[in-house]
């Protein structure tokens, strides 16, 4: 089965709706951690994202996995740097993270092809 990464997130956010209704300020506040936790620092936007993606896989997070490599293309990632990424989170977290590290090939492939990423379609890890 081929999971479709666009859909997925689109699914994700519409599936949110509920809770940003029922919890309001927890989800506005899960919202201002997000965007406090990747804002440039002492690492720029794209190695927090790089990073996030990593756990993600190694934590087999599909929905992760979707918006973060969404968010990697805006940045302007690489397939190099997503590899890179890839190869840490598959040291850390063994055959597992390999497995969802190729999810997230196919995420970074979809969304790139719908951008105008250079640095896409990626192949392997």
């Amino acid at each position: 089965m081929t999971t479709s990464y666009r859909q997925l997130t689109q699914d994700v956010v519409a599936n949110l709706a509920p809770l940003h209704k029922g919890v309001p300020q927890v989800m506005k506040s899960f919202g201002e951690m997000g965007k406090a936790a990747i804002a440039d620092g002492a690492l720029d936007a794209k190695t927090k994202e790089l990073i996030a993606l990593a756990i993600g896989v190694a934590a087999r997070c599909d929905g992760c996995i979707g918006f973060h490599v969404k968010a990697l293309v805006r940045l302007g990632a690489t397939a190099a740097e997503v590899h890179e990424a890839l190869g840490v989170a598959i040291y850390m977290g063994g055959g597992p993270s390999a497995m969802y590290a190729s999810n997230a090939v196919a995420a970074f492939n979809e969304f790139a092809a719908l951008s105008s990423n250079p640095g896409a379609p990626a192949s392997a890890p």
